[in-house]
């Protein structure tokens, strides 16, 4: 393979007219502004108390010796590059549940014609490679702004549940060290894997809807404990440590017990007695944790 790096050097050298940081600048903006723009999903949603099908968003730019290897493999001339070469903006959206994926894609089908347009679809969950490698790519046609004037790039949107992004992960590391050769033995162990990992998200896929409340019940009881320690500390903040105090040590007692109906209840005293005084100064006579 030293022919390989050889030409890579070449490559670089030859490139060096197009400015390599300059060539990236859009990309590394079309992978930011994409991470906040999913990122943001998810918060809105869980901000309502909605389920948000976005679990988490990555994202990255390919190094430039990766983006010659590509065109190297794709036989693309330099200025080829950035039509042929789809995915040197990277993003990765991950999800529960496979069915998440496809409503991902349906968030991003909205954005068509406002923020991004679709160049292409590769659905490898229905259509799953040889190598058992599954997940959900959308190509966008993205714009950016930059210092240098508009631009629109190509960017990659990979979607998948957690299990693909483990399996992808590994089939990735195995590739890099036998160089595109893994042995077959090594083949076939992927694949029984890849089929263990689509056996994974159907059994979690039958169970979502008990995970899914699981998950709502978690969450609602840690709100309801955040907002509890919040009203505890505006009372000490406003003078009230001996009732503060007190009110801790009930928190202590329910969240022992752990009873949600009691934490809410306890809640809605607190923030009534907080209300009171907001209403009525400081007059500490008004409080009372009877």
């Amino acid at each position: 393979m030293k022919w390989v790096c050889i030409e890579i050097i070449k490559g670089v050298e030859k490139m060096e007219n197009i400015e390599w940081k300059k060539f990236l600048i859009p990309y590394e903006h079309a992978v930011e502004e994409l991470k906040v723009k999913f990122r943001s999903i998810r918060s809105e949603l869980l901000m309502v108390g909605a389920y948000s099908p976005i679990e988490f968003v990555v994202g990255r730019v390919k190094r430039v010796s990766s983006i010659l290897e590509k065109a190297k493999l794709l036989n693309l001339e330099l200025d080829e590059i950035e039509e042929g070469i789809e995915d040197i903006a990277g993003i990765r959206i991950m999800c529960q549940f496979v069915e998440d994926i496809y409503t991902v894609v349906d968030f991003i089908r909205e954005r068509e014609g406002k923020d991004m347009e679709i160049v292409n679809i590769k659905d490898y969950i229905t259509n799953q490679k040889d190598s058992g490698y599954r997940s959900y790519h959308v190509v966008v046609r993205y714009p950016i702004q930059t210092a240098f004037g508009h631009k629109k790039i190509l960017a990659e949107i990979q979607i998948r549940t957690l299990a693909m992004n483990f399996w992808a992960t590994i089939e990735h590391s195995l590739n890099y060290k036998y160089k595109q050769q893994i042995p077959e033995h090594v083949t076939d162990r992927l694949k029984k894997a890849a089929d263990a990992a689509m056996v994974l998200d159907q059994e979690m896929s039958e169970i979502r809807y008990e995970i899914r409340e699981a998950q709502k019940l978690f969450e609602t009881k840690s709100n309801v404990v955040s907002a509890i320690l919040g009203h505890i500390q505006q009372l000490r903040v406003r003078g009230f440590h001996q009732e503060a105090e007190q009110y801790h040590q009930e928190f202590e007692n329910i969240w022992i017990l752990s009873d949600l109906q009691e934490l809410k209840k306890l809640a809605r005293k607190l923030r009534e007695q907080v209300d009171d005084y907001d209403t009525y100064g400081t007059d500490k006579n008004r409080f009372s944790t009877d």
